[in-house]
C-alpha cells in the first residue's frame, strides 16, 4: 500500500487530506467538475454555518428580555392560544423574569447596543479579512475564522450556567465573535470566484447563496428547539456545529485549481481560460508570473465599486434589522389581537429567510438573463418599499397574511444583497481594469460586504431605539433605506438601459443590411 502523498508527487502533498483521501480510495486524481462540486458544498455549509450562530442571538433577545407572550405555536406548527395571567410567566424557569442585565427598562436598548458592537467590529474587521485572505492561504484563514467564531458563540451561552450577569462580558464576547466572524464571506467568494467563470455566474451563485437564508432557517429552529432547555443550549449547539463545520472546511476545500493541481483544459468556461474582465469568465490570466494583491484604495477605484457598495449599505441595512429583529417584533406584535410566544416568533420568522432563497434566486437568473446587475438590484429594492408596507399595515390581520406578506418582504428585501454580495462582487473582483490580476477577489468582496455591514450595524441600532417608541417609524426607517439603496445604482443603471438601446440598434441594423443585401441578389 503506497503513501497518501504519492498521487503525483510534490503537488498532492499540498493538498487537502480530505482531498487526498478521497483521491487514494478512488486510486485517481478528482475531476474538475468534482473539486467544484466540493467546493460548493464544503463552502455552502460552510457559511451557512456562520448565519447559523449569527441568527441565534435574536431568538434568545426574547428570552433575555421578555415581555407579553399570550399565544403559542409549537412544533408541529399546531396552534394553540394561552389565556395564563401575567403573573404566571414567574412559574417558567425558561423565561422567568428574563436575565439581568436585559431585563431592565433599558434592556431593549441594551441588546440593541449588542447587535452594533457585533456588527461594528464585523464591518471593520471585514475590510482586513478582506485584505489578508488575498494574501494567506484560505483554507487556513476560514478554518480558524469558524473555529473562532463557535468558541466565542459558546462562551456567550455559557454565561447562562455561569450566571455571568455583566453586560461588559456579553459585549467583549459578541465584539470578538464579530471579528471572527468577518472571515467568512472574503474567504468563500474569493474561493468560489477561483473555480467558476461568469457562464450563468448569477444563478450559481444566486442557488448557491441560499446558504445564507438555510443558515438563518437553521439557526432559528435549533435556537427555538433548544430554547426551552435554557438559552444557553441556543448558542452553544451552533457554536459547536460551525468549529466542527470548521474542522471540515480544513480537511476538504481546495482554494484554487493550482493548489490541488487540477487541469483547467477539463473545463470549457473555465476562470482562467478566457479573461475579458467583467463581461467574460474571470480571472484571465496571460501569464503565471507572480500577481501583487491589490491595495485597499485602488480596489475603492475599481469602475462600480463605490455605487454597489454603499448600495449595499442600505440593503443590508434592511436586511440585517428583520435578521435581528424580526422575531422580537413578532412576538410583541399581536396578530388576530394575541400574542406568540419566543418559540413561535422564532419559528415563523423562517418564512422570511424562505422568501430570500427564492429572492436571490431569482435576481441571479434575470441578471443573467438581461445581462443587467444594476437593473436587477435596484428594481428588487424598490419593490421592497410596498411589501415592507404591507407587511406592517397588514400583517397583524391573521396568521396566514402574516406569512405570505413576510415570505414577499424577504423575497425582496433578500434579492438584492444576495446579488450584490456574491456575483456582482465576483464581477468587480475580476474586473478588465485588474489585467487578469485573481488577487483582487477578497478585497473587493470586503470592501463591498464590509461597507454593507456598517448598515447593518447601525440598523439594528436604530430599530432598538425607535422600537421603543414606535414599530411604524422602523418601518419608515427601512422604506427610506430601500428607496436610497435604489436610487443609489440610478447611474449605472442608466448605464446598463443605454447599453442595451444601443446593442438592440446595432442588432437591428445588421438585420435590415442583411435583408437588403438579400434583395439585391
Amino acid at each position: 500500500m503506497g503513501s497518501l502523498c504519492e498521487l503525483p508527487a510534490e503537488r498532492s502533498c499540498s493538498k487537502p487530506l480530505g482531498i487526498r483521501f478521497l483521491e487514494y480510495i478512488k486510486k485517481a486524481k478528482l475531476s474538475y467538475k468534482t473539486h467544484q462540486a466540493i467546493v460548493l458544498i464544503v463552502t455552502f455549509f460552510a457559511y451557512a454555518s456562520y448565519h447559523a450562530t449569527r441568527k441565534t442571538t435574536s431568538i434568545v433577545k426574547s428570552a433575555l428580555d421578555p415581555q407579553s407572550s399570550d399565544a403559542g405555536l409549537k412544533f408541529p406548527w399546531r396552534i394553540t392560544y394561552l389565556s395564563a395571567p401575567a403573573e404566571s410567566k414567574r412559574l417558567s424557569w425558561v423565561l422567568g423574569d428574563g436575565w439581568a442585565p436585559f431585563n431592565g427598562s433599558d434592556g431593549t436598548a441594551l441588546l440593541g447596543e449588542l447587535d452594533v458592537a457585533f456588527l461594528a467590529v464585523y464591518a471593520f474587521g471585514m475590510y482586513f479579512s478582506g485584505h489578508l485572505g488575498d494574501r494567506m492561504n484560505l483554507r487556513i484563514f476560514l478554518t480558524v475564522g469558524m473555529v473562532g467564531t463557535g468558541l466565542f458563540t459558546s462562551l456567550f451561552g455559557a454565561g447562562y450556567w455561569a450566571k455571568i450577569h455583566s453586560f461588559y462580558y456579553f459585549l467583549i464576547v459578541q465584539m470578538i465573535a464579530g471579528l471572527f466572524q468577518s472571515t467568512g464571506w472574503p474567504s468563500v467568494v474569493a474561493v468560489i470566484g477561483n473555480w467558476f467563470g461568469k457562464k450563468k455566474r448569477g444563478l450559481i451563485m444566486g442557488i448557491w447563496n441560499a446558504h445564507t437564508s438555510v443558515g438563518n432557517i437553521t439557526g432559528s429552529l435549533i435556537a427555538s428547539a433548544l430554547l426551552s432547555y435554557g438559552w444557553g443550549w441556543s448558542l452553544v449547539v451552533p457554536g459547536l456545529l460551525i468549529a466542527f463545520n470548521g474542522m471540515v472546511v480544513f480537511l476538504f476545500l481546495p482554494v484554487s485549481p493550482e493548489s490541488v493541481g487540477a487541469d483547467r483544459e477539463e473545463e470549457v468556461d473555465s476562470p482562467r481560460k478566457n479573461g475579458e474582465g467583467v463581461t467574460e469568465p474571470l480571472l484571465s490570466s496571460d501569464t503565471e508570473l507572480k500577481e501583487k494583491a491589490v491595495g485597499f484604495i485602488e480596489a475603492w477605484k475599481i469602475p462600480g465599486v463605490a455605487p454597489f457598495a454603499f448600495c449595499l449599505f442600505f440593503a443590508k441595512l434592511v436586511a440585517y434589522t428583520f435578521l435581528y429583529w424580526l422575531p422580537y417584533y413578532i412576538s410583541h406584535t399581536a396578530i388576530e389581537g394575541k400574542y406568540l410566544s419566543d418559540e413561535t416568533a422564532g419559528n415563523l420568522s423562517t418564512f422570511f429567510d424562505v422568501g430570500g432563497v427564492l429572492g436571490g434566486i431569482l435576481a441571479g437568473h434575470i441578471s443573467d438573463r438581461l445581462d443587467a446587475r444594476a437593473i436587477t438590484a435596484a428594481t428588487f429594492m424598490y419593490c421592497a418599499i410596498p411589501a415592507l408596507y404591507f407587511y406592517r399595515s397588514y400583517g397583524h390581520i391573521s396568521l396566514a397574511m402574516n406569512i405570505a406578506l413576510m415570505f414577499i418582504c424577504g423575497m425582496f428585501v433578500n434579492a438584492p444583497y444576495a446579488l450584490i454580495t456574491t456575483a456582482v462582487s465576483t464581477d468587480l473582483g475580476t474586473h478588465g481594469s485588474l489585467k487578469g490580476n485573481s488577487k483582487a477577489l477578497a478585497t473587493v468582496t470586503a470592501i463591498i460586504d464590509g461597507t454593507g455591514s456598517v448598515g447593518a450595524a447601525i440598523g439594528p441600532l436604530l430599530t432598538g431605539y425607535i422600537s421603543a417608541k414606535s414599530w411604524s417609524g422602523v418601518f419608515t426607517m427601512l422604506m427610506a433605506a430601500a428607496l436610497v439603496a435604489g436610487l443609489l445604482l440610478t447611474r449605472l443603471v442608466v448605464a446598463e438601459v443605454a447599453a442595451r438601446i444601443s446593442k438592440s440598434r446595432s442588432q437591428g441594423g445588421s438585420q435590415s443590411r442583411s435583408q437588403s443585401a438579400e434583395l439585391d441578389v
